[in-house]
């Protein structure tokens, strides 16, 4: 099924968040700041579901709470009241002989869902993310990433220290990443270019999507762990790997020359001022004039009161390490410092934006 234009999804993101509105100002206030309050125990509910992988169990048919505790390993009772509320919520269906079936959301709890949102809620309800977020409160406080002062390292060190963990994080960042590559590759045309450079592009879904889509474009894949991170097997499964190099790049060191286009997914964000303008400049050294550079990022709207996800992510990386999401404002500001000028700012079907900039 095709994806709408970015216009139709804002104007229906518009009504939702309006009825949203609506509904909120017809309870009394507390109720509704109650309502919100509860929502982190929904996630964990949500979290349960996964771990237990309620929706595999239910993949070929609806099952009753006895049949379904049996299938993965839990107690019926508990089992089934943890049900009623996720059905209440529209992620599974109670029907009336009580037994339980899967619902378009509850199907999205698959591992192999097209769009698969099963590592994202194992990632929310994960003990050692619910431990970061306890902190939350000191970086409001302190205006520092508090993981750090947490963990005794940074966020990426962490990751590595933990590998359990790290594979936990990694899939629910993958889930994410997952519903963006559709929306980009319908707002923006890579088909203009001769070589698209994607730095620090993890295993390359994003590459190969425009190498797929554009049959004239070539690529280059840069990223520090390319000798252990699938990505030449990836690109080969997905019939690429002719027209793409993969090479070794480390976050701030050179970045590959010979591109026509750089792109940086969701790595600019993660930076306070400092290092993003290292990664940028680096990035500009290695274009040669008439390149451009492509970040694709989740853009605060200039609206006020405006619902976006940025303004949620962005409170992650303030926890985690210190970066932020900007405004359209802010990325010219800072494109400019590393020697770019802003082009547009083209939206899509998602909460992700593409930031355009030429050499400045």
């Amino acid at each position: 099924m095709p994806l709408p234009p970015a216009r139709v999804v804002r104007a229906v993101e518009g009504v939702r968040t309006g009825l949203q509105r609506l509904a909120r100002k017809l309870a009394p206030a507390p109720f509704s700041l109650l309502e919100m309050v509860q929502g982190a125990m929904l996630s964990q509910a949500l979290y349960a579901a996964a771990e237990l992988r309620v929706a595999e169990a239910l993949r070929d048919g609806p099952l009753s709470a006895d049949r379904l505790a049996e299938r993965v390993g839990a107690h019926p009772e508990t089992l089934q009241r943890l049900m009623r509320l996720l059905a209440s919520n529209g992620v599974f269906a109670e029907r009336k002989d009580k037994a339980f079936a899967l619902s378009p959301m509850g199907a999205a709890l698959l591992e192999d869902a097209p769009m698969s949102m099963r590592g994202i809620a194992v990632l929310m309800g994960h003990p050692v993310h619910w431990e970061d977020w306890s902190h939350f409160v000191d970086a409001v406080r302190s205006g520092e990433p508090s993981l750090p002062k947490l963990r005794g390292m940074t966020a990426f060190e962490f990751l590595e220290a933990k590998p359990e963990y790290g594979e936990v994080f990694m899939k629910g960042m993958g889930a994410m990443s997952a519903t963006e590559t559709e929306p980009i590759l319908a707002a923006y045309d890579f088909s203009r270019f001769g070589t698209v450079v994607d730095f620090c592009a993890g295993r390359g879904e994003l590459l190969a999507g425009i190498l797929k889509k554009s049959p004239g474009v070539r690529g280059i894949l840069a990223d520090p762990r390319v000798g252990v991170n699938g990505a030449a097997q990836y690109l080969a499964e997905q019939q690429v790997a002719e027209r793409c190099e993969v090479v070794a790049a480390e976050l701030f060191g050179p970045v590959p020359e010979g591109g026509d286009a750089y792109v940086l997914k969701h790595i600019v964000h993660d930076w306070p001022e400092e290092q993003a303008l290292e990664i940028l400049r680096n990035v500009r050294a290695a274009m040669r004039p008439g390149g451009r550079l492509l970040l694709m990022e989740m853009v605060v709207p200039k609206k006020p009161n405006a619902a976006h996800a940025s303004k949620l992510v962005d409170l992650w990386l303030m926890l985690l390490v210190g970066g932020k999401e900007r405004t359209a404002a802010q990325y010219s500001k800072l494109l400019a410092q590393a020697g770019f000028r802003l082009e547009r700012v083209v939206q899509t079907a998602g909460a992700i934006s593409v930031v355009e900039a030429s050499v400045g």
